[in-house]
């Protein structure tokens, strides 16, 4: 049980871990990325089966950046800044092909990073939603606008007909464990610019370094 228990998914956690992100001089710390991340597959995987090909990936990313931080060169991998320069530096990432390095740092984070803004959009759609609006279509929306340009057509159409089969917008709610649907609103309101500034972050700095289309 307790071990269910932990699993438990808990908005106000992944906000508190993402307000964790940003140094003083707005570098972000890996580890808390990777924490924010690990709270928002809990999200996922809470509604069931339906996000498990959005879930399933993300676990895999989150454990290659967690082999980073442990490793004999983790003190280049504590925030996405170091990172960045530090495979660069070396010739690390792939730029052009993706047989020589295909688990970078650089190329999975950004995977986690595309993922992380089609979340924002969704949860902002919630935030701003009525009682009657359907979460089938606020998520298709916000996956058309992120991820779904960087998807192969067979897996943005498997999402499109999962998508289809979300609960209501009170399991939602129900399932971020906060309260009533006005505290829900609340939280999102205080979480989502943490989000949006640790996304924007991260934008700006692949942009800056040409590392936004990977392959």
């Amino acid at each position: 049980m307790a071990n269910s228990v932990e699993e438990k998914f808990s908005l106000r956690e992944v906000l508190d871990t993402f307000s964790l992100c940003l140094s003083e001089n707005k570098e972000v710390y890996v580890q808390h990325y990777v924490e924010g991340w690990r709270g928002l597959v809990r999200f996922m995987n809470s509604l069931g089966s339906v996000f498990s090909f959005i879930s399933k990936d993300a676990v895999n990313k989150i454990e290659i950046l967690v082999n980073f931080l442990n490793g004999e060169n983790g003190a280049h991998y504590v925030t996405i800044q170091s990172m960045v320069k530090y495979e660069l530096d070396n010739e690390l990432v792939d730029l052009t092909r993706r047989d020589k390095h295909p688990e970078s740092g650089c190329r999975t984070l950004l995977r986690l990073h595309r993922a992380l803004r089609w979340l924002e959009l969704f949860l902002e759609r919630l935030r701003t939603s009525s009682e009657d609006s359907k979460t089938s279509v606020m998520c298709s929306e916000a996956y058309n606008e992120s991820l779904a340009q960087h998807h192969a057509w067979i897996i943005r159409k498997a999402a499109g007909t999962a998508f289809w089969a979300l609960p209501g917008r009170q399991t939602f709610f129900d399932v971020m464990n906060v309260g009533t649907p006005e505290q829900v609103v609340a939280m999102l309101g205080n979480a989502l610019p943490l989000i949006s500034e640790v996304y924007n972050i991260t934008e700006n700095l692949y942009a800056q370094h040409d590392l936004l289309q990977l392959p």
